[in-house]
């Protein structure tokens, strides 16, 4: 029944539908309320009633949905009234309370939905802060905070979750640091920090995460350096760093993660070197460099990088030449160099890279040959 607009009002004898399973009324505008009968319906596990605009409060009978595993309240704007009964939802699982424009803290029913896996407050931009009591969801295995641009810290009790896998804060611009005890989270495989530009370091027990898998801070325009710690993340995959503007340079640690399969770092502009110790990254596929235009030169240990399919050196324009060492990168199949103005020759042995399935040259002003090898 979604995008009924002209719906005005649910009959009571909805009820009655005992075997109904799931309820789906989202942007229904003209809807007001719901029946109090909606208390009846036992045997209901998703209720969506996102986008209810004119929603202004819930009947005290939804605590008695006992079967109920997913509510979703998105952009209800205007629900001023929440009734406490919805902390006796014991089965629910699942509750999205995105768009919450005028949500300024979390009200107490919240930490009674101990069965709670996932909890969505994204787009709420006036919670400015949450409640040491939040880290009694111990079932919560996905956070959603993104764009919560008010949001100045996170409680060090969010250190309790223990079956916390995903961690979104991305876009919360005035978070500005991490508590240490994010290092508990021994279950986080994700965290999301893209674009929280207040955000200057991280805690040095990051490196506790021995789960996490992707670390995203894409946009971190304060962030200046990493801790070495981050060199223990055992399970790390994928680390983004794109657009980190302020980033001077990478710990010698980085070469420890085992299991890294992708690296960006494009966009970081006064990034001058990386560490040599980058050549130990054996499972590294992609390595993207893009517009890092103060990068001069690569390490000759990046020809160790045996399982490198992708390298991205567009618009490096202070690249004044490669390493011979990149002919034994045999996995190699896109190799970018677009706008390295600055680049005035290829090392004769790029010839070699047999596995190589695309060479981009364009604007290379100062390249004057193409090794014959290449032929």
């Amino acid at each position: 029944m979604s995008w009924c607009c002209n719906l005005k009002e649910l009959p009571s004898s909805i009820g009655q539908l005992n075997a109904l399973q799931e309820l789906h009324l989202s942007w229904c505008f003209d809807l007001k309320e719901l029946p109090s009968s909606i208390g009846q319906l036992n045997a209901l596990q998703r209720l969506n009633l996102e986008g209810w605009s004119n929603l202004k409060k819930l009947p005290s009978t939804i605590g008695q949905l006992n079967a109920l595993q997913e509510l979703d309240l998105s952009w209800c704007c205007n629900l001023n009234e929440r009734p406490s009964s919805i902390g006796q939802l014991n089965t629910l699982q699942r509750i999205y309370l995105k768009g919450w424009s005028n949500l300024k803290e979390l009200h107490s029913f919240i930490f009674q939905l101990n069965a709670l896996q996932k909890l969505d407050l994204s787009w709420c931009s006036n919670l400015k802060e949450l409640p040491s009591t939040i880290g009694q969801l111990n079932a919560l295995q996905k956070f959603n905070l993104l764009r919560c641009s008010n949001l100045e810290e996170l409680p060090s009790s969010i250190g309790q979750f223990n079956a916390l896998q995903e961690l979104n804060l991305s876009w919360c611009s005035n978070l500005k640091e991490l508590p240490s005890t994010i290092g508990q989270l021994n279950a986080l495989q994700e965290l999301h920090l893209s674009w929280c530009s207040n955000l200057k370091e991280l805690p040095s027990t990051i490196g506790q995460l021995n789960a996490l898998q992707e670390l995203d801070l894409k946009g971190c325009l304060n962030l200046k350096k990493l801790p070495s710690s981050i060199g223990q993340l055992n399970a790390l995959q994928e680390l983004d760093l794109r657009g980190c503007l302020n980033l001077k340079e990478l710990p010698s640690s980085i070469g420890q993660l085992n299991a890294l399969q992708m690296i960006y770092l494009g966009g970081c502009s006064i990034l001058k070197e990386l560490p040599s110790s980058i050549g130990q990254l054996n499972e590294l596929k992609e390595l993207d460099l893009l517009l890092c235009s103060n990068l001069k030169e690569l390490p000759s240990s990046i020809g160790q990088l045996n399982a490198l399919q992708k390298l991205d050196l567009g618009r490096c324009s202070n690249l004044k030449e490669l390493p011979s060492s990149i002919d034994q990168l045999n996995a190699l199949q896109r190799l970018n160099l677009e706008g390295c103005s600055n680049l005035k020759e290829l090392p004769s042995c790029i010839g070699q890279l047999n596995a190589l399935q695309k060479l981009n040259l364009l604007r290379c002003s100062n390249l004057k040959e193409i090794p014959s090898s290449i032929g």
